[in-house]
């Protein structure tokens, strides 16, 4: 119903670029976690950094599903070189495009969308995660520009050589308790603007992920992103987005998990015969195979929605939550299928077991999205 032969041709692009590319060097880039530099600027070449962003401003100008499918197919490999590809188009150059001036546009877009350059988002802080009004980073008016201060955490794609900016939340008023949010652009090599690369993650570890400091960071006025005080609603309309990136990567994640198990269970051999044969393996891959159809249909449906106009907001806090348990679950079964071999890292499903993990905390938790799908059901 929703696919083409653009959507098809897209797909079977982006696998042959995953399989013959990514694939070979995923499990080292793991390994040392390591940002590969080389990678991103490939899958620029490619025209995965702007895809949906109209070619007047250096982007492909295909429709969010497009998109969906190009992340999936990453994710099928590589969650590390998905999450760049995902945070980068629906965190960084989404909000620039869909709230920037037109001279904002202009002056960033073309070199985000040619693989120049990487983008981030800046939402979350030490105390501020669920609770998005939370944030304490703060920017105040003088002379022209606005000074900044406070810091971010977990924040994708800000600290690696590809790195050129991030947009930030911060609060530019407040009165008691009650905070005016905003969004400023930051570039980087703005004084006072420091990035920090975590390190140790368990999952994604070829993906960059920075700590933000913003000392007496000042930057003109004019980098104020749409409207002072609209922070929660660009803010909100960000993560609607990125909802949908990050449930192509659990599907994606899933759909890979599904394969490797099937293999493994046709080739491994106990009591005479394929382990595939035994109904408890073979139930255990229908099902499997049963939830990431069904997720597939969900997320695939919530960017119908969304290209075509239509409120997309419950479908996609759906479709993140559901995508996300079923990443969790398909792997978790796929490494059970393995036995001991899937704990072993010669093995791409123990990458993939512990890369599902963050799709259940990043871009709103699971708990999150059950309280948002409530709010859209009456409750």
């Amino acid at each position: 119903m929703y696919l083409t032969e653009e959507h098809a041709l897209i797909r079977s692009t982006i696998r042959d670029f995953a399989r013959n590319e990514i694939k070979p060097v995923a499990r080292e880039l793991d390994e040392k976690a390591e940002f590969s530099v080389e990678l991103t600027k490939k899958m620029g070449k490619l025209g995965l950094l702007g895809m949906t962003v109209p070619e007047k401003y250096g982007g492909q100008g295909y429709d969010y599903l497009s998109y969906i499918i190009a992340v999936e197919e990453l994710a099928r490999v590589d969650g590390s070189q998905a999450a760049t590809v995902a945070a980068h188009n629906s965190l960084g150059v989404g909000p620039l495009y869909y709230f920037g001036t037109e001279e904002q546009k202009k002056k960033y877009l073309p070199g985000l969308c040619g693989g120049e350059g990487l983008w981030a988002f800046g939402l979350t802080e030490p105390e501020a995660g669920s609770d998005s009004r939370g944030t304490r980073t703060t920017a105040k008016p003088a002379d022209g520009s606005w000074t900044i201060n406070g810091s971010k955490i977990f924040i994708t794609n800000a600290s690696s050589a590809m790195a050129k900016g991030v947009t930030a939340q911060v609060i530019t008023d407040k009165k008691g308790e009650e905070k005016e949010l905003s969004v400023i652009i930051v570039e980087k090599g703005t004084t006072g603007y420091t990035q920090k690369p975590m390190h140790d993650k368990l999952m994604w570890r070829a993906s960059d992920t920075a700590e933000l400091y913003f000392d007496n960071c000042t930057v003109p006025e004019g980098n104020l992103l749409g409207k002072r005080g609209d922070g929660s609603k660009i803010m909100l309309s960000t993560l609607d987005n990125g909802k949908l990136s990050i449930a192509a990567m659990g599907l994606g994640l899933a759909q890979g998990a599904f394969e490797m198990a099937l293999k493994y269970s046709q080739e491994r051999q106990q009591f005479g015969k394929p382990i595939c044969k035994f109904q408890a393996n073979a139930f255990k891959l229908a099902d499997m195979a049963l939830k990431v159809e069904l997720a597939r249909n969900l997320l695939y449906k919530a960017c119908w929605l969304k290209d075509n106009g239509k409120p997309f907001g419950k479908e996609s806090a759906m479709s993140k939550l559901y995508c996300s348990e079923v990443a969790a679950q398909v792997a978790d079964e796929a490494v059970q299928i393995h036995g001991g071999y899937g704990l072993m890292k010669e093995f791409d499903i123990e990458r993939f077991y512990r890369d599902q993990r963050l799709l259940r905390i990043g871009e709103g938790t699971s708990e999150i999205q059950r309280m948002v799908i409530a709010r859209h059901i009456g409750c």
